[in-house]
């Protein structure tokens, strides 16, 4: 049985200094641009994580922290993919991203928004998060042959990071 890893990470802080810009095309706001780097080298250079892929939200924020991850973990073009269902998902539409990941991936990074990114994680393991904060990561370990098998296969809790914690 193979170990799979998965870290689910909320999108970084963004901008609503424009109130008329639709919730999709918002961007990240300055704490954002810093706390997105700031923890994906926290968790490839302390945490010795590695990535082999990106699966995330389209909206602004959301890519855009994906992309500060992808850059940190060196993740090729073709790696980093956009499922459109990871905005405003559910838990369903959280589990069907995931099951659908190609099996050459080991580990991968999942990146979306609340509230269903804090619903999804909660019904992962015993483990339970209030809220997920802006740039939180939530990592679990899969016992599966293939991705395909991840809503019956066993989970493991592994972590639960934010830019916050260290403070």
């Amino acid at each position: 049985m193979q170990t799979r890893s998965l870290l689910i990470v909320r999108h970084a802080k963004s901008s609503w200094d424009d109130l008329a810009q639709r919730d999709f095309d918002r961007p990240l706001n300055d704490r954002g641009k810093k706390d997105a780097p700031a923890m994906a080298k926290r968790l490839h250079k302390e945490k010795k994580i590695e990535l082999d892929a990106i699966i995330s939200s389209p909206a602004i924020r959301a890519f855009a922290t994906a992309n500060f991850f992808a850059n940190e973990f060196n993740i090729k073009k073709k790696n980093i993919i956009k499922w459109p269902e990871l905005y405003e998902a559910s838990i369903d539409k959280f589990n069907h991203a995931v099951i659908h990941l190609n099996d050459d991936y080991a580990s991968v990074a999942l990146f979306s928004h609340n509230p269903g990114i804090t619903a999804f994680v909660n019904q992962l393991t015993l483990t339970r998060v209030d809220e997920m904060p802006t740039c939180a990561v939530f990592a679990i370990h899969i016992k599966a042959e293939s991705w395909n098998d991840f809503e019956t296969a066993k989970k493991e809790f592994w972590f639960f990071d934010y830019p916050k914690s260290v403070l």
